[in-house]
């Protein structure tokens, strides 16, 4: 005769191998066990391969000098220098282009994105128009026709001067800029002050509203300061603002800052082809906002600027972040394109490196974990924005 103990032993390993949860485990483990096998067979086999080869493997040549010149960048740069300078450089480059590309397409997708939505005809039909024509154009086309257009302009000697020392040609553009000093340092200091400020005195402000009812212009306030700190730094040092102004010397511009023509096409495309999907998110969180939102703000005697900027906008947002980031994350990545035109960025410095060393497998490596971690920076801050938007449930 069998104990009750024997009997239920079957029973719960029966239970166990039917368990929906124990099964889920076990598949998720086999799934993970298969791809550390797959993992380790591809790079086991690509190690065997550069051996026989005769290929070195690891990352010892980032020391090594990469004997090549870098058109333009952020920091300073010789062909003397490791291909890991370079590669910040590379990175250096990108970063730039992607952050005024952010900013500028931020702001002309929104100015479409109100104009889609405007009772006027012309105005409505002609955001239409480029947000239907420049979604439906493939970015590489669109990067060579900017190409073409700015290297189409005169010479420097036949430059089209725009006034206040501003100059474009097919050189790219020449602007004047103020000549660095040490006793800057307090002015910049100042004036990191002054936005810190103006961060502290907007909590204050929407604090003292909910408090009390009163607004507060911190906004003016806060510009203010912007402008008087730094200039009480240079009045303090004694040191003049000195400007570098841009002048014609033989066959190109000296002094000044320059834009060349590979940065402003590819910092055109990105920012106008992004703008035309963005303004389509623009369009869609003002339109997800009830229309009783606008009739009540109206109602109230505000006009259709302050009810668009003060009502309508601020609860569209919980609507435009979430895609919004998914564009951001496009023009980081269509940046790579650059290479197309000939700009420095990341992609084409580690082409470049790849090329002169042999080291495909680590130069690619290289290239996918710098987008993959500055992708994930932005993905982090835009989903902590997010949240600051968001609608909070009590």
């Amino acid at each position: 005769m069998l104990s009750g103990r024997q009997v239920k032993q079957p029973a719960t390993l029966r239970a166990l191998v039917y368990s929906a949860r124990f099964r889920g485990i076990v598949y998720q483990v086999a799934v993970v066990a298969g791809v550390l096998a797959l993992g380790w067979y591809l790079v086991h086999n690509t190690l065997a391969n550069l051996a026989a080869r005769g290929i070195a493997t690891g990352f010892g040549f980032m020391g090594q000098e990469a004997g090549f010149d870098i058109g333009e960048g952020l920091i300073a740069y010789s062909a003397a220098d490791t291909y890991l300078r370079a590669l910040v450089v590379g990175v250096l480059n990108t970063l730039k282009v992607a952050v005024l590309g952010i900013a500028l397409a931020s702001l002309l997708g929104l100015v479409v994105g109100i104009a889609r939505l405007s009772r006027n005809w012309l105005v409505a039909r002609l955001a239409t128009f480029y947000v239907e024509t420049v979604r439906n154009v493939p970015l590489l086309l669109q990067l060579f026709v900017w190409y073409g257009i700015v290297t189409a302009l005169p010479g420097p000697r036949q430059a089209l001067d725009l006034g206040l020392g501003v100059f474009i040609s097919n050189r790219g553009l020449k602007v004047p800029v103020p000549e660095w000093h040490d006793s800057y340092w307090l002015a910049m200091l100042l004036l990191a002050a002054a936005f810190i400020g103006l961060f502290v005195l907007r909590r204050w402000a929407i604090n003292r509203l909910y408090r009390t009812g009163r607004p507060f212009p911190w906004l003016s306030v806060g510009l203010a300061g912007l402008v008087v700190l730094p200039w009480l730094g240079f009045l303090v040092t004694g040191t003049p603002l000195v400007w570098s102004i841009p002048e014609l010397k033989g066959f190109n511009f000296q002094g000044g800052a320059d834009l060349s023509p590979e940065f402003a096409a590819l910092l055109a495309g990105l920012t106008v082809y992004t703008a035309s999907f963005i303004a389509e998110i623009v369009r869609s969180g003002i339109l997800a906002v009830p229309h009783g939102q606008t009739e009540a703000a109206l109602s109230l005697g505000l006009s259709r600027a302050k009810t668009l900027r003060l009502v309508v906008l601020p609860q569209a947002l919980r609507v435009i972040v979430p895609p919004l980031t998914s564009q951001y994350l496009n023009l980081l990545k269509n940046s790579s394109l650059a290479v197309a035109i000939g700009y420095p960025d990341l992609v084409s410095v580690a082409n470049t490196a790849i090329n002169q060393t042999g080291q495909a497998v680590e130069g690619v490596a290289l290239t996918m974990a710098v987008f993959l971690v500055i992708s994930l920076a932005l993905s982090l801050l835009m989903n902590w924005y997010n949240a600051k938007v968001a609608l909070v449930s009590r």
